[in-house]
């Protein structure tokens, strides 16, 4: 009975932890998600406008629309400007962010027929944490290493995921950011619309 007892402490202790975590993680994304959300606002706005006195097919063009999977398997969709321009197509997901459907950190939203999600043995914790606008794939996978392929990041964010971690990670990923544009400016191909421009298999979701 006592090692009954044990066991049943730790399970409840673990599940504990897990949620407390969860909160915190909640917490930074309202906090942070909100503070970004607003100095982004003015620069969101303008670029919408123009965007919109640009777009080819009127009002539309603006956004781009696409079906994803939430936390528990929730589908929403997720709305984007369709600028990569300083990235403020990654910005205009921050009301995601706010309402809950996405955090700050975390794996890429999937689509609805993306074959991680119909598995027979599925991660859980695609169920468990809410997808991001950044994670740790997107700022570790660009050595080619083995242990830098993405379903291995995602799962090892998954595990070890606090508020260390991920503002070290929200920090690194603006420094990519801020080179990549600096880089492009530099050469002169920095647009507005990125249409033209847009990498081959782009999804539009980083």
């Amino acid at each position: 009975m006592r090692a009954v007892r044990e066991a049943l402490g730790r399970a409840v202790g673990s599940l504990a932890d897990r949620v407390a975590a969860l909160t915190r993680k909640r917490a930074l994304d309202l906090a942070l998600g909100s503070a970004l959300l607003l100095l982004a606002a003015p620069a969101l706005a303008l670029a919408a406008l123009v965007l919109a006195v640009r777009a080819p097919h009127g009002r539309g063009s603006v956004l781009l629309r696409e079906a994803r999977v939430g936390m528990g398997g929730r589908p929403f969709e997720l709305r984007s400007l369709r600028t990569r321009r300083f990235r403020l197509d990654l910005l205009s997901r921050l009301p995601h962010v706010v309402r809950g459907d996405l955090s700050l950190v975390g794996s890429p939203p999937l689509r609805p027929d993306d074959p991680a999600l119909s598995a027979p043995r599925t991660d859980p914790w695609r169920r468990e944490l809410r997808p991001g606008l950044t994670g740790l794939a997107q700022v570790r996978a660009r050595s080619g290493m083995p242990w830098d392929e993405p379903a291995l990041l995602d799962a090892h964010y998954a595990e070890h995921h606090g508020t260390g971690l991920d503002l070290a990670i929200l920090a690194r990923s603006a420094r990519i950011h801020l080179r990549t544009e600096l880089r492009e400016a530099r050469r002169g191909k920095a647009r507005l619309s990125d249409t033209d421009h847009r990498p081959p298999g782009y999804s539009g979701v980083d």
